[in-house]
């Protein structure tokens, strides 16, 4: 199941722009109470206005209508084909949240993309896994993507990896001595492995995506067939920006691992993603 619905691709999309629903009525040719309706997800919309609200939004319209009328969904199930990855779900509020462990099967060395708001069930896996947790990389600062760490270098008292602009959105910070500021294009070793940060400013002012040679764990920079909101929202031109020449430049056959929602590829997303 996609993480966004069409409603929330177009609300995205005119908050990120600072689009008023007059507006966008006036260039698409819906009443405003139309948009608000389906803004708010109370009616589905004909193709016909998904093709018009693309064009009022600057997005690609085909790409919109397959999401909205024909229910496209990513094919890859990659979370159940990548042998070293591990996928940790979270909940915060009845909002799913995922974290990874991406994981050299020879060292059992580790690092952790984002806790999934779920600490415990990371420490499990490290636990049964027999993993050496190495590094924590957080795509960003969000309390959904960080919360939990403090229980983590309880345990494991490992360095911590943030986009600087997202220090301060922590709600608890780790130690300065443990404090690791991402260096775009940097690479870590996790066992005989290669980690590449690649830095994606838009949903946050310091977000990060971490590149391994087949994944790239995207955080909330991408999810399949939209983006996070752009936060702040002026954001929101940087946001595309990244998604554009920084991720899906990457390969065709790259997986690519969002903070919400299901796996995707590059190629997936180049076909479908109306934003891309």
């Amino acid at each position: 199941m996609l993480e966004d619905d069409f409603c929330d691709i177009i609300k995205k999309a005119r908050t990120g722009q600072g689009l008023s629903l007059d507006r966008i009525s006036a260039a698409s040719g819906i009443e405003t109470a139309g948009l608000q309706e389906l803004e708010s997800g109370r009616r589905a919309p004909a193709r016909e206005e998904v093709l018009a609200l693309a064009a009022a939004l600057m997005l690609d319209g085909p790409k919109l209508a397959a999401i909205a009328c024909d229910h496209w969904q990513p094919a890859h199930p990659a979370h159940q084909t990548a042998k070293d990855v591990i996928l940790i779900r979270g909940d915060i509020g009845g909002y799913e949240v995922k974290g990874y462990l991406f994981y050299d099967p020879a060292t059992r060395n580790a690092v952790m993309i984002d806790t999934g708001y779920n600490p415990e069930a990371m420490l499990r896996a490290i636990e049964k896994e027999r993993l050496t947790l190495t590094a924590v990389c957080l795509t960003h600062g969000h309390a959904d993507h960080a919360g939990g760490l403090d229980a983590i270098l309880a345990r494991h008292p490992v360095p911590v990896y943030i986009g600087e602009g997202d220090w301060s959105l922590l709600g608890w910070q780790p130690p300065l001595s443990l404090r690791k500021f991402v260096t775009d294009g940097e690479t870590m070793r996790v066992g005989g492995r290669e980690v590449r940060f690649i830095a994606t400013p838009g949903h946050t002012p310091g977000g990060v995506c971490y590149k391994t040679d087949a994944y790239c764990f995207v955080g909330d920079t991408l999810f399949a067939g939209s983006i996070g909101r752009a936060n702040p929202s002026t954001l929101y031109p940087t946001h595309l920006e990244s998604v554009r020449t920084r991720l899906l430049t990457r390969p065709e056959n790259f997986i690519l691992f969002p903070g919400h929602g299901p796996s995707t590829t590059v190629r997936e997303e180049k076909d479908h993603n109306p934003f891309g």
